[in-house]
């Protein structure tokens, strides 16, 4: 019997292109979906195909055992339905195509809140995945830090510009953020694992944060001090999104969407994954400084 052969969505994107290169040191064949599949030059075998085409999908889940499903198209006032449909297509053709597991990294947030468009999204993903019989694993997760992930690229940008900050309240709302290295052991760690088929399972870092808490850690990493933050009431999400927007480039639809989320309490309340797949997790400053490192790199590089 060959190697477990995996096909990894979003393979170009802020987590496709970390986990790719560690399934295949592992020794899996992996399938690097894209939708130029001409351009990619990571590991790996380049297919190319379009979640939001399903026609293109069955050519890329032909013959492969476990599927990773990063998509989302949060830069789309439309993304709810976008997504939704994405998502139940996927499932199908993989269920047709006989894949075993889908892999898919969706969002924390406790089922009874009123949950954001962005995360109940996620939830509908979740379960659109699973409708054509494939048994899905789901990884939520809060705030991934990381070089190029648009939570951290909100956070550092507003620290680096910023010499004062007036923030809304929704800042001293408590996360759970993981290191971008963690949540690539955690996919590597469940997929094919069948212990892990049919679960969601809720992943985070070691520290409990808030939004507040988090910037000023990042400016202690990135400036060696503290920014003087004062939190106002009164700065609805759509005033919000204007305001990240102009000071930083993250685009205003996704910095809405994302900021919509940010009143919800996102952290773990049940560590079944520790017993799957176990480690020590990276504490939130070192994963700042990780990121700072290797932003710097890509941009020397």
């Amino acid at each position: 019997m060959g190697a477990m052969r995996v096909l990894v969505t979003g393979a170009t994107g802020f987590v496709g292109k970390r986990l790719t290169p560690v399934l295949v040191e592992r020794g899996l064949d992996v399938r690097a979906m894209t939708r130029r599949p001409d351009d990619y030059d990571g590991p790996g075998t380049a297919v190319g195909a379009d979640v939001f085409e399903p026609e293109t999908l069955r050519a890329a889940l032909e013959g492969v055992d476990a599927a990773v499903y990063l998509v989302h198209s949060l830069d789309d006032d439309d993304f709810e339905r976008k997504d939704a449909e994405a998502a139940a297509a996927f499932g199908r053709v993989a269920a047709e195509c006989g894949v075993t597991q889908i892999v898919y990294l969706g969002g924390l947030g406790a089922e009874d809140d009123d949950l954001s468009p962005h995360l109940r999204s996620r939830r509908e993903v979740e379960a659109k995945l699973a409708e054509g019989g494939v048994p899905v694993t789901v990884l939520r997760a809060a705030i991934v830090v990381g070089a190029g992930g648009i939570s951290w690229e909100i956070t550092r940008q507003l620290v680096k510009n910023l010499p004062a900050m007036v923030v809304p309240k929704w800042v001293n709302t408590r996360t759970q953020p993981i290191a971008i290295d963690d949540v690539v052991r955690y996919l590597d760690g469940v997929l094919g694992n069948e212990a892990a088929y049919g679960r969601v399972l809720e992943i985070g870092g070691p520290e409990k944060l808030t939004y507040l808490e988090m910037m000023q850690q990042a400016a202690l990493v990135m400036l060696g001090r503290k920014v003087p933050i004062i939190t106002i009431p009164v700065l609805t999400p759509s005033l919000s999104s204007h305001w990240i927007a102009f000071v930083t480039d993250v685009d205003t639809t996704t910095a809405k969407n994302l900021i919509d989320s940010m009143a919800t309490e996102v952290v773990v309340t049940d560590d079944a994954i520790l017993e799957l797949v176990p480690g020590p997790t990276v504490p939130y400053q070192d994963a700042v400084r990780q990121a700072i490192e290797e932003s710097k790199a890509a941009a020397a590089g």
